[in-house]
């Protein structure tokens, strides 16, 4: 039988209202002991008095009784809606753990609804997914999750498989019984048809990923091009230190904000040049490591200075990166017009008076709405999801070579195709990769 557990569920520290949850066989006789009556009706509020041990009144609280296994975690479950002073939580906190029930750990809740059949793996993600959301469109992507919209569509695939699975098999179990002579031949529509599908989902690229953890965009180019105040303005504050000294900048400033509802990392680099002084050398690895890395780079370039040495950098330049010519106030020199024949996408403004700058603003938008908005759910949220998705569509493709030579070889590769696909919703395979996913879960939930 598995502990009794309890935690906070909501923020530590002085509020209107906090929320203590429990989960286990123990909840009922819990509740009774500190209300000294029986749990109220399912799910519904109940106004009750606790009590510790010693009669002591702790609180006036609303009691929430959900019995298994229509609860969150699939368990006996309680809810107790107390005053946020710190006092009183601290107080009943130490009741439950008087009464022998234990703290929970990170994520516990999340993880009983999923050992319970509460949740898949997939949707237990959304939930840690939904809890730490900063932006609408991360929240509309957690919500989609937990809903289903992946796990559907993974389990629609491995449906399929499945069905594919049966024919190779039949093939290779029953060759003498009167089976249709193309039967494994039946099964390649099939798998044709979900190698197409999965492969679309890997181009979708990292769409999933980047919704959750952020769009990174790398402010790059020659030092004093204007890159720290160019931070400085799209942040709104001084997140970066600004000086006429070339070379100030020697580490990357990453800055978080949020452009049209998603999560976007913008990161400062050191300025890319030639030099002998061994910490603006690390400082310009650094800068170029992450802007290989980023998803957009914006070229800040003096609009006003004559040939630059931003140029010894062009070999990292996307053509789908943007062309900050700064200084646009002033009498534009030799650096412009070599800058616009890069052909990148270019927008004048001037980090002294403002101008452009909402130009510029709305072009990031646009290249982050671009690429990170889509008609269908991505199948892809997190690492795990990517690489498991990467192993079927192997899978599939040697199936797809074997079936006509080999077709137990076929057979096997279909069978590891759908364990891979499994593991996204942890239907096989889960146990060695818990930990790693409710390790990030706060306690409570």
């Amino acid at each position: 039988m598995s502990p009794t557990i309890f935690a906070l569920a909501t923020a530590p520290g002085r509020a209107a209202v906090a929320v203590v949850r429990l989960s286990g066989p123990r909840s009922g006789p819990a509740v009774t002991s500190l209300t000294g009556r029986a749990p109220p009706p399912a799910r519904r509020a109940s106004l009750r008095r606790l009590k510790d041990r010693q009669g002591e009144i702790l609180d006036e609280a609303l009691v929430i009784w959900s019995p298994g296994p229509a609860s969150y975690t699939g368990e006996d479950s309680a809810e107790l809606h107390l005053h946020g002073g710190v006092a009183i939580v601290e107080s009943v906190l130490q009741a439950l753990a008087d009464l022998g029930l234990r703290l929970a750990e990170p994520g516990e809740f999340t993880r009983r609804a999923f050992e319970n059949g509460r949740l898949d793996l997939a949707q237990a993600e959304a939930v840690a997914d939904m809890v730490d959301a900063e932006t609408r469109a991360q929240a509309r992507q957690a919500v989609g999750q937990l809903g289903g919209a992946l796990s559907d569509r993974y389990e629609a695939w491995r449906a399929g498989l499945i069905q594919a699975l049966a024919m190779l098999e039949a093939a290779v179990d029953f060759p003498d019984e009167e089976l249709p002579a193309d039967v494994a031949g039946r099964a390649r529509p099939i798998l044709e048809g979900l190698e197409r599908e999965i492969a679309a989902a890997l181009a979708d690229g990292r769409r999933g990923q980047r919704v959750r953890e952020g769009f990174r965009i790398a402010l790059i180019g020659a030092p004093n091009a204007g890159k720290s105040s160019l931070l400085n303005a799209l942040a709104g504050r001084d997140a970066a230190i600004v000086t006429p000294t070339p070379g100030t900048t020697r580490d990357v400033i990453e800055v978080p904000m949020v452009l049209e509802g998603y999560r976007v990392l913008l990161a400062d680099t050191a300025g890319l040049r030639d030099s002998l002084d061994p910490i603006e050398i690390e400082g310009v690895r650094r800068a170029r490591a992450w802007a290989e890395s980023a998803d957009l780079r914006v070229w800040v370039v003096d609009g006003s200075a004559g040939e630059g040495d931003w140029r010894q950098a062009r070999g990292l330049a996307r053509p789908e990166d943007l062309l900050a010519l700064n200084k646009a106030d002033l009498a534009e020199g030799g650096d412009a017009a070599g800058a616009r024949a890069t052909g990148l996408e270019g927008v004048a403004v001037s980090l002294r008076t403002g101008k452009g700058m909402p130009g510029l603003r709305s072009a990031l938008a646009g290249r982050v709405v671009a690429a990170l908005s889509g008609g269908e759910f991505p199948l892809a949220t997190r690492l795990r999801h990517s690489e498991s998705l990467e192993a079927a569509g192997s899978r599939l493709a040697a199936a797809l070579v074997d079936l006509e030579p080999a077709v137990e070889l076929a057979a096997e590769n279909v069978r590891l195709a759908s364990r891979a696909l499994a593991r996204v919703t942890g239907r096989i395979g889960a146990e060695d990769i818990l930990d790693v996913v409710f390790s990030s879960f706060c306690i409570g939930k």
